[in-house]
């Protein structure tokens, strides 16, 4: 977020959802960072610095206002939420907190660990997998899991305006930067009109929109 004092500074990449969905996390908590952009497709995020500050060499990393720095997009958000608890994006009641976690790991631990760059480049080295066969490796993953997501978000009382009530949560920024991932793949949401609900009426909202991964500065 430019034009004001930061004193975050986000380590990740456009394109990387986990880092869009930090983005729309800093952004509800309207707390103003720097970004610093690694190109996954060369391998920036493998590279010495930065392995000093993610031993995983993966994105996103949070630097925060004393130097030290945070790893895991969930465990930021939930920092996040834990130190600027306004707004809230997970509830306090311990069953409701539970499914905004189980939804929200539904996409970051299921869908995401299969999806990512890493895992689509080894299908391509070792198995020599051309475009098509990639995309339908990403399409049907997603499939899995949506059609299992968009069962519960139709069909449970909890869901409202987005995955949990009325209120944005964690659940709902990990869908979003799912589905609009999702795009680069072709992937048909016309079978989950809940999700695609939720995502339109999140994408709505300039907090979301300002983070999506058109609108940074490394984006090409």
């Amino acid at each position: 977020m430019a034009g004001r004092n930061a004193d975050y500074v986000l380590h990740g990449y456009f394109r990387s959802s986990t880092s869009f969905r930090t983005r729309i996390a800093l952004n509800l908590k309207d707390l103003p960072y720097d970004q610093v952009t690694y190109n996954l497709r060369s391998g920036e995020q493998r590279s010495e610095g930065y392995l000093q500050r993610n031993a995983q060499g993966a994105v996103p990393t949070l630097q925060l206002p004393d130097g030290s720095h945070l790893s895991q997009s969930l465990a930021i958000i939930e920092w996040l939420d834990e130190t600027h608890p306004e707004p809230p994006l997970l509830p306090q009641e311990p069953l409701a907190r539970a499914r905004v976690r189980t939804l929200s790991y539904a996409v970051a631990l299921d869908i995401h660990p299969l999806n990512n760059l890493r895992v689509l480049k080894r299908l391509r080295s070792q198995f020599d997998a051309d475009d098509e066969a990639v995309a339908d490796w990403f399409r049907h993953w997603v499939a899995v899991e949506y059609s299992a997501l968009e069962r519960r978000l139709a069909g449970e009382t909890e869901t409202g305006r987005f995955c949990h009530g009325d209120q944005v949560t964690m659940a709902d920024l990990c869908l979003v930067a799912q589905s609009v991932n999702n795009r680069r793949f072709d992937v048909d949401e016309r079978p989950y009109p809940t999700i695609r609900r939720i995502v339109e009426t999140c994408l709505e909202r300039e907090e979301f929109e300002r983070a999506l991964p058109a609108n940074q500065p490394d984006a090409d």
